[in-house]
């Protein structure tokens, strides 16, 4: 009609950009793939300075989807306005090349400054991810030949991502971590793409910028052997390191993702270095005859220190241990000198799998020292964990435990709540100051053991024992114990913030 302009008409994308199904596929699969290899992959490599605690884990998740939002909504604008073509060599380059700098780069800025270890962290997740996850945009816009089909093709493409994301995430999780360092998994997953971004540059003959990333990718990989933080081993959970003592030709102590776990002496496994295995030592020697042989069972394992004691102490003892992470036996048979024949049974299973394995009244002693990171296990807390370790114990057996906490001691005292729920009878041994006997001193907070049994416990002879030991720690019970406890509340299956209540550790804790 004339005097009067005609509505905008939408054009459909010319064919010259068209990509092949297959192609697209490929692309948008294994981009979604390596996204969730880095975000996994990363929390490894944080919890050696972190700790593996559930703010960790929020922190990098949290991270990881900011960084799929914003370039699934950066790259579909970029995507109207520039040839999608011109961009994924870039996109996948480019991450590539921050991928295979990652491991080097978080473990020299670890040793700097914690703040700054936070802002590199945050930067190797959000770069190749924003990058990775533009990808598919781009792709989508590449496969849009009719605007008839835009349903079906965002579909189909949506469907292969998430495919992608599901497989990266199984992959890294069952098959590359138990068999790759964390640093080969992402300097192989740099290289990957990199060799993707050549790929794409020789089919579209855009971009030149491969050699130049290749070489970057190389240097990572080569910076990774010179970067602090270097592991003996690398295992399913932890990075592991065995460490000698120069004052004693058999001490060795067990380092797991930076924090010393175990001691160990070789040569004298009654030798106890760490205070908090001489207070379980003391406690285990108060309740029971001397050399009467135990059935025991231990959450967690580590270095084994205790099993070793109670095998050189008391022959004839039973020893079962659950201990989760398959590597760290495999330490203790390589390095820390674990035979067959020591009264010492190791299962690889979680801890909580192997309480309900276990016969009603079967053990005289069970033993918690089970740690992730900086904290026991959240499941291995509730009362419904606790009753569980009541079930497996005989009507005089003795559950002891390894607690850290600082601060207020929130979940310390919690824990210590939990188990008066459970048990008749509750004790906590610790520094005077940490455990409500010394107020004139303020409470440092570390390492403390709690004592729970259905008969009373005998405190003086575990103050001498204690004292014996010259450990300094006192053992609190009764009002005392019930005025530390304070409004704590118990934990249970359905409530256990562990990782809220406990306060940040000290350096030179030992778990």
């Amino acid at each position: 009609m004339t005097g009067t302009s005609s509505s905008p008409v939408a054009e459909d994308p010319p064919r010259h950009r068209h990509l092949g199904p297959r192609a697209a596929a490929a692309l948008v699969f294994g981009s979604s793939a390596a996204v969730l290899v880095v975000e996994i992959v990363a929390l490894r490599l944080l919890a050696p300075y972190l700790g593996l605690t559930l703010e960790t884990s929020t922190m990098v998740i949290g991270i990881a989807l900011t960084a799929i939002a914003f370039g699934s909504w950066l790259g579909g604008r970029i995507a109207d306005q520039i040839d999608p073509r011109r961009l994924l060599g870039p996109a996948l380059g480019v991450s590539g090349a921050v991928v295979a700098l990652t491991p080097a780069a978080l473990r020299a800025t670890a040793e700097w400054s914690p703040v700054l270890l936070m802002l590199v962290a945050s930067l190797t997740i959000l770069v190749p991810g924003a990058l990775l996850s533009a990808v598919t945009p781009f792709v989508t816009k590449l496969r849009l030949t009719s605007l008839a089909e835009t349903g079906t093709v965002v579909g189909r493409l949506s469907g292969v991502g998430t495919v992608g994301a599901i497989v990266g995430t199984v992959l890294t999780g069952f098959v590359l971590v138990s068999r790759l360092p964390v640093s080969g998994i992402l300097i192989g997953l740099g290289i990957l793409l990199v060799l993707g971004s050549a790929v794409v540059e020789w089919r579209t003959r855009g971009w030149t910028g491969t050699p130049a990333l290749a070489l970057v990718t190389v240097a990572g990989g080569l910076a990774v052997t010179v970067a602090p933080g270097g592991c003996d081993t690398e295992t399913r959970y932890h990075c592991a390191r065995v460490v000698a003592d120069p004052d004693r030709p058999g001490g060795r102590t067990l380092i797991l993702d930076g924090l010393r776990h175990s001691y160990v002496d070789l040569d004298d496994p009654t030798h106890l270095e760490f205070t908090y295995v001489r207070a379980v030592a003391s406690a285990v020697d108060a309740a029971f005859a001397e050399d009467e042989p135990l059935a025991a069972y231990h959450l967690g394992g580590g270095g084994l220190t205790f099993p070793r004691y109670l095998a050189a102490t008391r022959p004839g003892t039973h020893s079962l241990v659950s201990e989760i992470d398959g590597g760290i036996v495999r330490v203790n048979r390589e390095r820390l000198g674990l035979g067959s024949g020591d009264g010492i049974e190791v299962r690889t299973e979680d801890g909580r799998l192997g309480l309900r394995r276990l016969d009603t009244g079967s053990r005289d002693l069970v033993v918690g020292d089970a740690f992730g990171g900086i904290s026991v296990p959240w499941h291995l807390t509730t009362v419904e964990a606790m009753a569980d370790v009541r079930r497996v114990l005989d009507e005089d057996g003795l559950y002891v435990a390894n607690l850290i906490d600082h601060g207020a001691q929130s979940f310390a005292r919690a824990e210590v709540a939990t188990l008066g729920d459970v048990f008749d009878h509750v004790a906590v041994v610790g520094e005077p100051a940490d455990i409500g006997l010394d107020t004139a001193i303020a409470p440092e907070g570390g390492n403390l053991v709690v004592l729970a049994s259905d008969r009373p416990v005998d405190v003086r002879a575990t103050q001498e024992a204690l004292d014996a030991r010259r450990t300094g720690w006192r053992i609190a019970t009764g009002d005392a114990l019930t005025a530390w406890i304070g409004d704590a509340r118990p934990l249970t299956d359905d409530y256990a913030p562990v990782d809220q209540l406990l306060q940040p550790f000290a350096p030179g804790d030992t778990t």
